[in-house]
């Protein structure tokens, strides 16, 4: 089956131009390089992707090369994998060399050596990601599809390549899931059944191998989607037992996506999906993925706001009150908590804080209250914070008004 047709009418002209010259060079060179995976997924599915991937049958460092000689695409290599990436404008390219890869055991990094075309598809996750389209002048446009990618994508099915996929690497697991949820596919039968048998080896990954695919499902559209059905299939309780993938969970993304930017999501997401984990089983979250400090710590900020949210849910609370209270915590936490709280009142005060509060200043500084007559000392300090707190409270709204609290605060003032 020949797409060069949709090729044409698919990438947009500045890559269809780069992927001109690929054809051209890789020929020059001997070498024969090849579309591969998710954007002939997409494109055979009509959804836009233009991070390209190619496996090059010859050397793809080589080539790379050669294109960033003859075009303007910045060029960044990774020798020792045989890799390269190409960046030109909104879209990037990556070129591998084709290779098998062999697992030592199960978990483990693969061993890889350089093969053939037919080598590095075997090693791929699911057959709907083991098709190509060849660029070579004399079948340019061509789809290599061994694995009948095309008929599992006209089925809207997601299936492994062989019985030991999920075994030699069980991030397929998270992976399926991802694919599945984010198409709107099944799981095909035979690979559901053998993702069922093989949860247990998710055991043998890496903390930061997981955590990376956890992270890609929350940069999902509708991450819920797939938490839902790792729940269903007894997958969540391998990252950790007290996970669900409840209504809960399902309703709380979707107001994170209404009061959020989406840059902030994947975190907010992450501190929705452990909110009513105890303190203890949050850091065994933790430790399980190696999160990193600054992430860890917006989990734990969560927790603790969420034990303090009483405090803030008093109807007699002063402006200020809130600020000292909340200042300290992370704002991904607090807006988890205006999410998840149950307290009305304390999620209003929390939006407070978030759109206003939290942006308050004083007009008056501290170079000012020295000029005021104020000497050097924690008195200073204390003078800014009264000011602040009055700013807060609306007990003045001008700088002529904080000039004269300040003079009254002066200990060396008349």
């Amino acid at each position: 089956m020949n797409l060069a047709p949709q090729v044409e009418r698919y990438l947009p002209h500045q890559v269809l131009e780069l992927v001109g010259t690929i054809s051209r060079e890789a020929d020059r060179l001997g070498q024969r390089a090849y579309l591969v995976g998710g954007v002939v997924r997409d494109l055979l599915l009509g959804h836009p992707n233009f991070d390209l991937d190619l496996v090059v049958e010859g050397d793809a460092l080589e080539l790379a090369e050669r294109l960033a000689g003859t075009t303007q695409a910045k060029l960044a290599t990774h020798p020792r994998f045989g890799t390269a990436k190409l960046s030109c404008g909104d879209f990037t390219l990556d070129l591998a060399t084709a290779r098998g890869e062999t697992y030592a055991r199960p978990g483990a990094l693969p061993t890889v050596t350089p093969g053939t075309l037919s080598d590095d598809l075997l090693r791929r996750d699911f057959s709907i990601n083991a098709m190509t389209i060849s660029l070579a002048p004399d079948d340019y446009g061509e789809l290599v599809d061994p694995y009948q990618g095309k008929v599992d994508l006209e089925h809207g099915l997601v299936r492994v390549l062989h019985s030991r996929s999920f075994c030699d690497d069980a991030t397929r697991i998270l992976r399926a899931v991802r694919y599945e949820q984010r198409l709107g596919f099944s799981l095909e039968p035979e690979t559901a059944r053998l993702l069922e048998r093989d949860i247990p080896m998710l055991r043998t990954i890496s903390a930061d191998r997981t955590r990376h695919e956890l992270e890609l499902i929350l940069r999902e559209k509708h991450p819920e989607h797939a938490i839902r059905r790792l729940g269903e299939l007894g997958v969540l309780p391998e990252i950790h037992p007290a996970l669900k993938g409840n209504g809960w969970i399902a309703g709380s993304f979707d107001k994170a996506r209404q009061l959020s930017r989406a840059g902030q999501l994947p975190s907010l997401y992450l501190c929705l999906l452990v909110y009513h984990l105890s303190e203890q089983q949050n850091e065994r979250f933790i430790e399980r993925l190696n999160l990193p400090n600054s992430l860890a710590d917006v989990l734990r900020h969560t927790l603790r706001l969420k034990t303090g949210l009483p405090f803030l849910n008093r109807p007699s609370i002063r402006r200020s009150e809130i600020y000292r209270f909340l200042r300290e915590f992370r704002p991904v936490a607090i807006q988890s908590n205006v999410i998840a709280s149950e307290f009305r009142s304390a999620s209003l005060k929390l939006e407070l804080f978030l759109t206003t509060l939290r942006y308050v200043k004083t007009s008056v500084d501290g170079e000012r209250l020295r000029e005021l007559g104020f000497p050097a000392g924690p008195e200073l300090g204390i003078a800014l914070r009264r000011l602040q707190t009055a700013r807060l409270d609306g007990e003045v709204k001008t700088r002529a008004e904080e000039e004269k609290l300040a003079l009254s605060l002066n200990p060396q003032g008349d």
